[in-house]
């Protein structure tokens, strides 16, 4: 590949960008109006503008990023995630038009992207899953008596969903009907599919998934898991590998889950497979992610591998470089999304102009973003600002590093999530390991944050006002004392 257009925006299409020049090959950058001054349109070596601000109008029109790219002589397309990375229809038509996509074929995407087939394509290896129900239920009554039999507190799944959309658990079966209703209502209008299905809900999970590598001569191998289990409204902020529950036995044993996941339907690429862990330790596989994960640095972090480069490299036809055996791990790296959020209203967007920019830096300290000071967050896209990644030798020492990266980074003219990063570092559950998906509802206040950023302020006030008086201490200016030196 002589020439890649990054079909993306912001912090990731920023990044793939870097590797791609890393590699000498040259680079095309997309854009919608509302983009055109981006750091990523300005990185790359050629640049389009697709359209109006609407993501419908730019980075999910295909068709004109297709066109586009044979205009331009382009060999390869990468997706990077969220947009049209998962979009079976727009993988085929980019194969096509005789480019390579940086990723999955589109009939492993398709199966993997529907929960239901995913479940059914990864039956044949008795790969642990959670006990529900594998095909999708529109009747009330059916799915009713299903619940029943399974019994509660159950989940209901969208089976095209992610991102905590079309979810809904339900502790009684007097609440059954509302949130049936509620999630296919939900699962429609964010995927278009109302399909839903149920499946146990596993009270205090946490959420660990694999990273997974093939290439096109069927050598599969993974990269050890990222504990994902710091989450509001069912997404990630942090992420941090490899996990601190795991015995080395369950991850060799979810690592070869993952990788004959991996083989169940083909793939070829970079991808993810999530499991559920319970209190116990056991392991039930929920779905994969047939893309380049937003955590995907930390996993870098401590194996040294660019997951870029690779997809790159598979996509030419290249045999991966490295066997399992020879995949290490080194350290551990923990990630925080710094997302343009209000931590302290229910972590809703915080749309402004960033007045301020400054970003840690440092031995083991990683940041991926796509904005710089004077820059707008527009309304129409993810409010990710950047990640924020540190590596260490071990977990307490990230964790360290993180909190002095936390307290280095300065984003002002609108809030982040930097302080509830700060929060979670220091709190005690964290600290320990002792910690599932459930962490915000039990620990996460914002009253805490309020008092943290308060005492802050009253710190900073004091060291300032000390630092005044010694200095107004060490600098006497010597009273005027008259002298006849000016007499002749």
């Amino acid at each position: 590949m002589q020439k890649i257009l990054v079909a993306n925006r912001g912090e990731i299409a920023l990044r793939i960008m870097r590797t791609i020049k890393k590699m000498g090959i040259q680079s095309v950058a997309v854009f919608s109006e509302a983009d055109r001054n981006a750091p990523h349109v300005l990185f790359a070596d050629e640049a389009v503008c697709l359209g109006g601000a609407p993501s419908s109008q730019s980075y999910l029109d295909g068709d004109k990023i297709i066109a586009f790219s044979k205009q331009l002589g382009v060999d390869g397309i990468h997706p990077g995630y969220g947009f049209l990375s998962e979009n079976a229809v727009f993988a085929e038509k980019v194969a096509a038009a005789g480019i390579n996509f940086i990723g999955p074929g589109a009939a492993s995407m398709a199966i993997m992207g529907s929960k239901l087939a995913a479940k059914e394509c990864v039956k044949q290896y008795n790969i642990p899953m959670v006990p529900g129900i594998d095909k999708a239920i529109d009747d009330i009554t059916i799915a009713k008596a299903t619940a029943h039999y399974i019994g509660y507190p159950i989940l209901i799944k969208a089976s095209a969903g992610g991102g905590g959309k079309g979810m809904r658990v339900v502790e009684k079966e007097s609440d059954f009907e509302e949130q049936m209703q509620r999630a296919i209502s939900e699962a429609i209008s964010s995927f278009g599919d109302g399909s839903v299905f149920i499946e146990k809900y596993v009270a205090s999970p946490r959420h660990i998934e694999i990273q997974v590598l093939a290439d096109k001569l069927g050598n599969t191998v993974h990269l050890f898991e990222r504990e994902c289990s710091i989450q509001r409204r069912h997404q990630k902020v942090v992420e941090e590998s490899p996990s601190c529950v795991l015995t080395p036995s369950i991850r060799n044993a979810m690592g070869a889950a993952a990788v004959l996941v991996a083989k169940s339907c083909n793939y070829i690429g970079a991808g993810t497979v999530e499991f559920l862990l319970d209190e116990k330790l056991n392991f039930y596989f929920l779905e994969m992610n047939t893309r380049l994960q937003v955590e995907h640095p930390v996993t870098e972090m401590i194996t040294g591998i660019d997951l870029v480069e690779q997809q790159i490299k598979v996509a030419r036809g290249e045999a991966l470089s490295f066997t399992q055996d020879e995949v290490k791990m080194n350290g551990h790296a923990i990630e925080l999304r710094v997302y343009a959020e209000d931590p302290l209203n229910n972590f809703l967007p915080s749309i402004g102009t960033i007045t301020k920019y400054s970003i840690p830096t440092g031995d083991g300290v990683r940041v991926d973003d796509g904005y710089r000071e004077g820059m707008d967050i527009p309304i129409y896209y993810d409010p990710m600002i950047a990640k924020l990644a540190t590596h260490g030798k071990d977990r307490a020492e990230a964790i360290q590093k993180m909190k002095m990266a936390i307290a280095e980074y300065q984003i002002e003219g609108l809030s982040t999530t930097l302080p509830f990063g700060k929060f979670v570092m220091e709190h005690a559950a964290f600290v320990n390991g002792d910690f599932d998906t459930h962490f915000v509802k039990n620990y996460y206040s914002p009253e805490i944050v309020k008092q943290q950023l308060q005492s802050n302020v009253e710190a900073a006030a004091i060291i300032a006002l000390k630092y005044y008086l010694t200095a107004k201490n060490n600098i006497n200016v010597p009273e005027t004392v008259a002298t006849n030196w000016t007499k002749r």
